[in-house]
């Protein structure tokens, strides 16, 4: 998973969208400049969401995580660490998707593909394949096309019913006569039902379902791009597929797959979408699915750097030979006072009360009014309709239960709970599998550091084996994995191993009985290498004037021509641009932290900024 968390202050302003939601109108809107990145003043995802000024953002993160809170707690490098300003604008954190044939994904083709002429189209005169195309997607009033056979024989109308109903899925033919003249008329042989769903009954059969396509979007989460494409197509989200979700804050370039959407229709949304590109076009039998990539480039900016270029090498080159620590990223725990492993906690003990009593109470830190409004009406009357009245927006995970409570009652707390969608859900329990791993991973490298030792865990063809004290002499760091608890793994047999059994114990968990009387909340486990060695490691200081400039040259910079960022080698401030890529599910910040030495949390980051503002 690429990283997904903003690492600084958000500067208060907001995009706007200049293109209205129809098929076939597209606006033009101005281009914002690179220089004048923003973020949306309003975001409509509860629990933490984003807050209207810098200010407010920095006060919540005084109540927010650091990473002692989450389990991560060591280093492998030895060389001396040092500060400097992550994600100070989205630009400097630039993810591109690794396909499953190794490929960068890239957006360096706007055109949209031009399809090879269908055999037997050489029957029709191009004024009538306009008309049959437009009778195909029902926007010709007259509900039919009347081609006149001029040289008349019974083969030549029997090509010309052919060539319709292979070249116009949707159409049937029949032959009239009229005035002593044969005419073949195209019709819709599906009427009112083609209305309801016009792609399928238009979509020729030579051509692939799905549309594949790049997209580069800036400041959007992938779930969040994938919701304006589809507003603007006028389609449900789920037609659209994708191999891993991106960073929010952040520019990323993924490939995307829809079904049946025409790669020109999707090319006119460049024309009206601000901070979205598509390109790439081709057509394929098949959809995307999660985990098919192999992983993320990251081409990542680090400002206002303290280190030495002595201090830089050495922790470019520790990063590229040893790796670093595999662990769980900081957005994986949440941003608010309220980490999202307690609820999961809590949901592990079946402790119904507790769930709904961490998500919905009052928490410290700034908050948005009315969520601050909706806690507090929780809080005193503990009456689910009351606090919902306080929300403008439902959606969110706070409005979500709310409405399940409201509905099902407080009896019935785990039905209540599963209004809140799935994948939200098994969030909160995967966060304590993966604050749960940080810990004893930690406790392992402080008792045995980088070296394989006997009682540690190998896989051999996804089969989990205990190392003996020959094996262990014959494996490396790199081989051995750690467990995420559940009832289908084991456990080093090394005393840190058994500490797996000490801590869910002091939690109130068994470790013999991973499995929950819901079947969505029972945990298999799973196994986790605990380093990663990222490959295409490269990196170099910068020195720069403008802290407002862009310093990494995106696809489209590149593709309008747009000249490369020029630094100035006297300029008074330096950052560190590095490049590297990863495999899926590890997260970039933690290789970064690995080379600064320093806390990534947000919390941390919020404060750096202030102080370097200030």
């Amino acid at each position: 998973m690429a990283d997904a968390e903003p690492m600084l202050v958000p500067a208060p302003g907001g995009e706007k969208r200049a293109c209205p939601a129809l098929e076939d109108e597209v606006a033009h809107s101005t281009k914002r400049p690179r220089g004048e990145e923003t973020e949306p003043l309003e975001e409509e995802d509860g629990e933490g969401a984003g807050l209207g000024s810098g200010e407010a953002f920095a006060e919540m993160m005084k109540h927010g995580l650091t990473e002692l809170d989450v389990g991560i707690q060591k280093f492998v490098s030895e060389h001396k660490g040092f500060s400097g300003i992550l994600k100070e604008r989205y630009s400097d954190f630039v993810v591109h998707e690794v396909n499953k044939e190794g490929k960068t994904v890239q957006l360096d083709d706007l055109s949209v593909p031009e399809e090879a002429e269908q055999p037997g189209s050489e029957v029709f005169t191009e004024e009538q394949k306009h008309q049959l195309e437009q009778l195909q997607l029902f926007k010709k009033k007259e509900g039919n096309v009347s081609i006149e056979m001029a040289d008349d024989t019974k083969e030549k109308r029997t090509l010309v019913h052919k060539a319709v109903k292979t070249l116009y899925p949707g159409l049937e033919t029949k032959t009239e006569e009229r005035e002593g003249k044969k005419f073949i008329v195209a019709y819709h042989a599906a009427g009112q039902k083609a209305l309801a769903a016009p792609r399928k009954h238009s979509w020729p059969k030579s051509r692939g379902a799905f549309c594949h396509f790049v997209l580069y979007k800036e400041n959007k989460d992938t779930m969040e791009a994938i919701n304006v494409l589809s507003k603007f197509l006028r389609m449900r989200p789920n037609v659209f597929s994708y191999m891993g979700t991106k960073d929010k804050r952040a520019i990323t370039v993924q490939e995307i797959a829809v079904l049946k959407v025409t790669a020109e229709r999707l090319s006119q949304l460049n024309k009206c979408l601000n901070n979205f590109k598509l390109g790439n076009f081709c057509y394929k039998k098949h959809p995307l699915k999660l985990g098919e990539l192999r992983g993320n480039h990251f081409t990542v900016v680090i400002r206002n750097i303290t280190g030495t270029d002595d201090q830089v090498q050495q922790a470019m080159t520790s990063l590229r030979e040893t790796g670093f620590i595999n662990y769980y990223g900081m957005q994986r725990f949440g941003t608010t006072a309220v980490p999202t492993h307690q609820v999961g906690k809590a949901i592990l003990q079946d402790n119904w009360n507790e769930v709904i009593d961490l998500i919905l109470k009052p928490r410290p830190g700034a908050e948005k009014g009315y969520l601050v409004k909706c806690r507090e009406e929780w809080a005193q009357s503990q009456d689910p309709e009351a606090a919902l009245k306080k929300l403008p927006v439902k959606r969110c995970v706070e409005g979500q239960l709310l409405r399940g409570l409201s509905m099902y009652g407080k009896k019935n707390i785990i039905t209540a709970f599963a209004m809140i969608p799935r994948n939200n859900r098994l969030m909160y329990i995967h966060s304590y599998q993966s604050f749960m791993w940080n810990t004893m991973v930690s406790r392992r490298i402080e008792a045995f550091g980088l070296k394989a030792v006997e009682g540690d865990l190998v896989l051999r063809g996804g089969t989990a084996f205990v190392l003996s004290a020959a094996e262990a002499e014959t494996h490396s760091i790199q081989d051995v994995v750690m467990p995420l608890p559940g009832f289908d793994v084991i456990y080093p047999t090394h005393h840190v191993g058994k500490g797996y059994r000490e801590k869910l114990s002091a939690d109130n968990l068994d470790i013999d009985n991973m499995r929950h009387r819901v079947r969505d909340y029972s945990l298999a486990g799973a196994y986790r290498r605990i380093l990663i060695k990222p490959s295409d490691v490269s990196w170099s200081v910068i020195n720069y004037d403008d802290p407002r400039i862009s310093l990494v040259h995106t696809d489209v910079e590149k593709l309008e021509d747009q000249p490369p960022p020029v630094f100035n080698k006297e300029g008074k401030y330096r950052a560190l641009r590095m490049e590297f890529s990863l495999p899926p599910s590890t997260y970039a910040t933690m290789a970064i932290r690995e080379v600064l030495k320093m806390d990534t949390s947000i919390k941390n980051q919020t404060q750096l900024n202030t102080i370097w503002l200030n």
